[in-house]
């Protein structure tokens, strides 16, 4: 597996490193669908760490495709950040960190997906515990999306709720011929440390526009 070929980044050593009880995601879920979710999943996402340090995730895009319109949707993000994927090369590496963030009480995720020719391409948001759903992922330019999330054969999935733009101290939500669909995104546990990660954005009238897939372990303590 390509994991395995990945340079892993530096943080704090583990002696370093204050590991805090985590129950911000549990708080969305009933305990009901929160017991249903395997034992590593738990873990996963009850791990928090001291402002400013990161976890690291290496894996390998196994799966990713886009329609015509959803690469051009993939283009005209990056207007705003570049917050989907542009390629569609599998069998590349690919890093997943996610860093405390003091400033918004939430976490800023990075993903760096690897290309076999150029720059890997790098893609930025921060997951903020707020909003009407309890859970927005903030994408940059003031754009951010309000996320739901549920169980779903013992899986962890996000689904987008609504788009919105925040100006000022106004937050305007964003009509729908202004946003890309439904998001998904499923966070499902393999076994022996291993978990996939599926991004997939479906738009009512053209139908399947991204989706990627990708395997992880954990990398850090």
């Amino acid at each position: 597996m390509a994991s395995a070929r990945i340079s892993t980044l530096k943080t704090a050593p583990a002696s370093d490193t204050k590991l805090l009880d985590d129950h911000r995601f549990r708080a969305l879920l009933s305990d009901e669908d929160w017991g249903r979710l395997p034992v590593a999943i738990w873990r996963r996402f009850s791990k928090r760490f001291e402002d400013g340090n990161t976890v690291v995730y290496v894996g390998e895009v196994e799966e990713a495709a886009c329609s015509r319109i959803g690469w051009w949707l993939a283009q005209a993000a990056r207007l705003i950040g570049g917050p989907f994927p542009t390629g569609t090369e599998t069998r590349v590496p690919m890093i997943v960190t996610v860093t405390e963030d003091a400033a918004s009480g939430g976490q800023v995720w990075t993903r760096i997906c690897a290309r076999r020719d150029g720059f890997p391409q790098v893609i930025h948001s921060a997951k903020r515990f707020a909003g009407s759903t309890g859970l927005e992922e903030y994408v940059g330019f003031g754009v951010s999306m309000a996320l739901r999330i549920a169980v779903e054969h013992e899986a962890l999935v996000f689904r987008s709720v609504d788009y919105s733009l925040q100006l000022g101290p106004f937050r305007l939500p964003l009509p729908e011929w202004l946003t890309p669909g439904d998001l998904t995104v499923t966070h499902s546990d393999l076994g022996c440390g291993y978990f996939r990660f599926t991004l997939e954005i479906i738009h009512p009238r053209f139908g399947r526009l991204i989706r990627q897939s990708a395997v992880f372990r954990e990398a850090t303590p």
